[in-house]
């Protein structure tokens, strides 16, 4: 059974120059080593909804028993670009049920300053759709997700040490 369609549209219907959550969620990481700058331990929201042990990948010396912060990254990215694309595909009368998304996080060093980085790349499929058709509504999606405005832009960001 397919989720119905969001209240969301890609129309002009906000207003105000502020940021206004329309969700937000809390999630808790804690316990668990470290190794290359990757903490293992478990991650918990607020409402029960995710709560799964963190460890490294194999890669990085770890188990990969458990997934790691690249999968779940993967997995929010692709989610939310299809969720819009989704949304763009209804619009324009279009069944968004055989798209599929793939994800690749890459962790690595950042040349600039020998921290870290991630690179991420998606490859959308859309079979049945002419290929110019699912470009022009992917361009649109691309606008509307905010891990593809991330990605190119940043976010608003805060870190605190807590009290």
């Amino acid at each position: 059974m397919n989720d119905p369609a969001p209240a969301l549209s890609t129309d002009n219907d906000y207003s105000g120059a502020t940021f206004r959550p329309i969700y937000t969620t809390h999630v808790t990481v804690s316990g668990g080593g470290s190794a290359h700058g990757r903490a293992t331990g478990r991650a918990r929201s607020s409402d029960g909804a995710l709560d799964l042990e963190l460890r490294t990948p194999h890669e990085l010396g770890g188990d990969a028993t458990h997934p790691n912060p690249e999968q779940l990254f993967a997995t929010a990215f692709a989610a939310c670009l299809h969720g819009a694309l989704s949304l763009v595909a209804r619009q324009h009368s279009l069944d968004p049920t055989p798209i599929t998304i793939e994800a690749t996080v890459a962790f690595g060093r950042d040349p600039a300053d020998g921290g870290y980085q991630l690179q991420a790349d998606l490859a959308v499929h859309w079979p049945g759709v002419e290929r110019e058709t699912a470009t022009q509504l992917l361009t649109q999606a691309n606008t509307l997700c905010p891990y593809a405005k991330m990605t190119r832009q940043g976010i608003p960001a805060t870190i605190t040490l807590a009290p």
